[in-house]
């Protein structure tokens, strides 16, 4: 099942925080639009971007508060000006490092964005069907996170008991004392939505195609698992009595103890996977393909004890497979989804993959280990993936080469020979190119050739990721005929 029907194609992996901005942080204004630019010049036809979801422990966009919502930081001040609903000296004086500063943008943006909504009349058509076709979620959320302020938490398992239980006169008081707050997250919601989805017609406009990235658990203080509890393996007291990791491997030799909640994936099969429709759904009508992130737990997933200090003394269970996939594609036609399929991968993912027909990730930074049988070298590429130098979770490909075992460096560079005229990494994106791979997708920095200061994230690490963001004047004719040179071949 291709991406594309008429022949192969590339795009670039980027998201929204690394954009350049007045604020701090990359957001859905002009400089978004102008890396849409970018792209038509550069003949790619894809950007990728990292979940867009409200951002969780650490910064990351895989722990999230929400699987509907949209972080708000990413709003642009600038274009709420251009509608009136602030004023240029409501921004006031700032300054901000390169990278993000998660602690100093939250100061900074929260309280202009709530000005914002407070200047909104909600009153607005646009606004008002907003609401309506997005009650499955918005209401919720909006409540959760009002709730989490009351009670001044950001663990769900705190809340007091009728408020995690969800007692309907419990929850009326809640909402009643809290509505400026739940009026806040709305309209703030709106707003973000109102600016994504004005990018995605830009975007169509221009022929560049969205790839979004869902995150396969939720975070167990989250929404979703507030409204939806049935949905998940939980405790009496909402914690979970498993939760989600991988054991150990490449990343980390204790293994990734993620610490999202278990689906119950009989109660969801009993119950027509209903909640995992309507998500596929609102993510099919953000985005124009979307990337499953540890699509293998639809094969099979890993559990590990709750409590447990690392993952190491986990288990397998056998997924949901095919069944689910039938499923979607009776509700959802002409998914296009990239089926991120990382890791130590068993016969019963690989099986998946085939069946579904959904593209798989190979990822040239992984090629350089074992023998020349290794799937991720670009020579035994299939047509049917998308090929990656690296993912948010590596190293970039300059800061890999720099630091990687001798055994790999040799075969690197009898492989792909720094020359010149192609230094590294771009001899590796050429590399990518000439493969079989229908999709090549390059993160920016590697198209920048940046160091491991670019990186983006590093897995089983809590701290000091996401934060990674680029110059403001990043395009220049270098960038763009380098971009155009290699992406020919």
């Amino acid at each position: 099942m291709l991406l594309r029907d008429n022949g192969r194609s590339s795009g670039i992996l980027l998201a929204i925080s690394s954009l350049p901005s007045n604020y701090g942080i990359g957001t859905l204004g002009i400089e978004s639009y102008r890396f849409i630019d970018f792209l038509v010049t550069t003949k790619q036809k894809y950007w990728q971007l990292l979940p867009l979801v409200p951002l969780g422990e650490g910064n990351s966009p895989y722990k999230s508060p929400s699987c509907y919502a949209g972080e708000i930081l990413y709003i642009d001040l600038d274009f709420l000006i251009t509608e009136g609903l602030l004023s240029p000296s409501d921004i006031g004086a700032f300054d901000f490092p390169k990278d993000v500063d998660y602690e100093a943008v939250r100061n900074f943006k929260l309280p202009i964005i709530r000005k914002a909504t407070e200047n909104f009349d909600t009153d607005n058509e646009d606004y008002r069907i907003f609401c309506r076709e997005n009650d499955y979620w918005l209401e919720d959320y909006a409540t959760f996170m009002a709730a989490l302020k009351a009670y001044n938490t950001e663990f769900l398992y705190m809340l007091p008991k009728k408020v995690k239980e969800r007692d309907k006169k419990t929850v009326e008081e809640l909402k009643r004392d809290n509505a400026d707050e739940i009026r806040f997250h709305k309209v703030s919601q709106y707003f973000f939505y109102a600016q994504l989805f004005e990018l995605k017609r830009y975007a169509k406009q221009k022929n560049i195609k969205l790839i979004g990235d869902i995150p396969f658990y939720v975070s167990p203080d989250s929404a979703d698992v507030w409204a939806n509890p049935q949905n998940f393996l939980l405790c009496g007291d909402f914690k979970p009595s498993l939760v989600a990791g991988v054991p150990p491997d490449y990343f980390s030799k204790t293994g990734q103890l993620w610490g999202n909640p278990i689906y119950d994936f009989e109660y969801l099969r009993e119950h027509n996977y209903d909640w995992w429709i309507k998500r596929l759904k609102h993510y099919f009508s953000v985005f124009d393909v979307v990337r499953i992130d540890h699509f293998r737990a639809f094969a099979d997933y890993y559990t590990i004890p709750y409590g447990s200090e690392d993952a190491v003394n986990g288990k397998w269970e056998i997924g949901v497979g095919t069944d689910f996939w039938n499923t979607a594609q009776k509700y959802i036609k002409n998914m296009k989804i990239i089926a991120e399929d990382l890791g130590a991968v068993s016969p019963l993912v690989e099986d998946l993959v085939s069946k579904t027909g959904f593209p798989n990730m190979k990822v040239l930074q992984f090629g350089f280990s074992g023998d020349d049988t290794n799937p991720h070298l670009p020579k035994n590429y299939p047509n049917n993936c998308v090929c990656y130098t690296g993912t948010h979770d590596n190293d970039t490909m300059l800061g890999f080469y720099n630091s990687c075992e001798p055994y790999e460096k040799e075969k690197m560079d009898e492989l792909y020979p720094e020359t010149e005229s192609m230094p590294v990494p771009l001899n590796f994106i050429e590399g990518a190119m000439k493969s079989n791979a229908e999709t090549v997708i390059i993160p920016m920095q590697d198209w920048l050739m940046s160091g491991t200061e670019a990186r983006m994230n590093i897995p089983g690490v809590p701290k000091g990721n996401w934060t990674f963001r680029i110059e403001k004047n990043y395009i220049d004719d270098n960038l763009i005929n380098r971009v155009l040179k290699i992406s020919k071949r």
